[in-house]
């Protein structure tokens, strides 16, 4: 990928911050554009799109449903299969249903719903 002048300079200035230091942008920048990390990682793949004609068969969206009885655990499940904090993951969550990952690699999308199904989830490939 290649970077504008002024987003390679932003870039390398966040290569260098600590982790705390990086949780504390994303928090800030957060709060200043109303999103989450969570939605930038589901509105990511719907911005990559075009897979909606050609190859819809080996990709699919994993749709959450219904958080079950065990919402705690399906949090844990989405925070780590998203790599998102656990307050976006707590949003998500209670957002179903709601589409989690769009153009999941069919053996992903399974292990995904697998995964979610396991922590006490209802879980739709699309």
């Amino acid at each position: 990928m290649t970077l504008t002048d002024n987003a390679q300079k932003i870039f390398d200035l966040v290569k260098e911050l600590t982790a705390v230091e990086l949780a504390d942008l994303v928090k800030a920048l957060e709060e200043e554009f109303g999103v989450t990390a969570a939605a930038m990682v589901v509105g990511g793949g719907a911005a990559a799109g075009g897979d909606d004609e050609g190859g819809a068969k080996d990709s699919a969206n994993v749709e959450l449903t219904d958080a079950g009885q065990q919402k705690i655990a399906v949090i844990k499940v989405v925070k780590e299969l998203l790599g998102v904090d656990l307050k976006a993951a707590k949003e998500l969550v209670e957002k179903a249903p709601v589409i989690i990952k769009e153009n999941v690699k069919g053996e992903e999308a399974e292990t995904m719903q697998n995964k979610l199904q396991e922590a006490g989830a209802t879980v739709n490939l699309k």
